[in-house]
């Protein structure tokens, strides 16, 4: 905390530092015997009568009173990472955004309206990357009424954790009543380590496992994917929404047949497939998702085994970097991805308008 120089605390933020970030230590009436003080760190998104807003990397915000402040000071917006590739917030968000398009798209200003008949919140959210062009209010009038006419609730995609994230947009949102339904982590690494995590794919030495590469998602494929029923719309969806080399992302679906997961393992012919795994190649970025195991047959290293095979095709097409995401309460995949290199660099969520009769979409992130 900033300490002046006869060695008292202070409190060295006001009004004007509203959007920055700080840390501040408060008294508290709450806490073990013996605390008096709590701290919180991350962006000063309100300050009203007389009521501090902060809104921490998770996005989770904190009220704190003025007259509880005991010091206070604003801090670098953005740490220095310790590793992984270097990334802005923009570029990350704009490339995970290609690598799952929506069916339908429409501008709003710098926001970008997405739809897909429902099938994830990601390809049925907007996209705010900058101001709307007109009044946050008649802003989300405007989103309500684009996702009321398509029959689906209206949500807005925001981020928090990292420079030029929107702490102030949701900020903004729960004033008006908006709910943060799901929370997730987007997390960057280098590829070369994903490409090495795996064994060699089969025809690599003993024990290799098989694992298919394919432009499309077959059946055998769908058959492994937990959302079931998938739509043609989710098809345009897990395809990239255009061809490579037509504006959009290369597109790869990894698939370890069931059978095919290590000498005497596996399930019997014509069963799902025991793994699966989704890449969309983009410039430098590799994007994975969709990466499932038969829940029979996890800790083998399949998860790993996929993602390597898919890592390995994204080298050969010259990308370089990582990106993933995963919810931010499975620690068990943040384990994994923390052993290849993964490392958080920010967290994204999906606020629902409030009174919203339209039906939700499949659940997902």
């Amino acid at each position: 905390m900033e300490i002046s120089a006869a060695g008292r605390l202070e409190v060295r933020i006001t009004t004007a530092d509203v959007g920055k970030r700080v840390s501040v230590r408060s008294l508290t009436e709450q806490g073990p015997p013996g605390e008096r003080f709590t701290d919180t760190v991350g962006v000063l998104t309100s300050w009203d009568d007389g009521v501090l807003r902060i809104t921490r990397k998770g996005g989770e915000s904190v009220l704190v009173r003025e007259s509880a402040l005991v010091a206070g000071k604003v801090v670098p917006s953005a740490p220095a990472r310790r590793r992984g590739p270097a990334a802005s917030y923009e570029e990350l968000a704009r490339a995970a955004a290609r690598a799952w398009r929506p069916v339908e798209s429409e501008r709003l200003g710098d926001w970008e309206l997405r739809a897909a008949a429902g099938f994830t919140r990601r390809a049925n959210s907007v996209l705010p990357l900058g101001d709307p062009g007109i009044p946050l209010d008649e802003a989300l009038a405007a989103v309500c009424r684009w996702y009321a006419d398509r029959g689906l609730p209206a949500y807005v995609q925001t981020a928090t954790g990292a420079e030029g994230t929107q702490e102030a947009l949701g900020a903004e949102l729960e004033r008006r009543g908006w709910v943060r339904e799901v929370t997730a982590q987007l997390w960057v690494g280098a590829l070369a380590p994903v490409a090495d995590a795996g064994p060699e794919p089969s025809g690599g030495g003993p024990g290799g496992v098989e694992v298919l590469l394919s432009r499309e998602a077959d059946e055998a494929w769908l058959a492994r994917y937990r959302r079931r029923g998938v739509s043609e719309v989710a098809l345009k969806v897990l395809g990239g929404g255009s061809p490579a080399g037509r504006g959009g992302p290369s597109v790869w679906f990894a698939t370890v047949p069931a059978g095919g997961d290590g000498p005497g393992d596996g399930a019997e012919g014509g069963a799902a497939p025991a793994a699966i795994g989704r890449c969309a190649v983009d410039g430098r970025w590799a994007g994975f998702a969709a990466v499932e195991v038969d829940p029979a047959l996890r800790r083998r290293g399949l998860a790993s085994t996929v993602m390597a095979a898919l890592a390995r095709r994204a080298l050969d097409e010259g990308a370089s970097a990582a990106w993933l995401q995963v919810e931010a309460d499975n620690a068990a995949a943040h384990a994994l991805y923390g052993r290849m290199g993964f490392a958080a660099h920010h967290a994204y969520h999906h606020y629902r308008a409030p009174r919203s009769s339209a039906p939700a979409g499949d659940g997902s992130p």
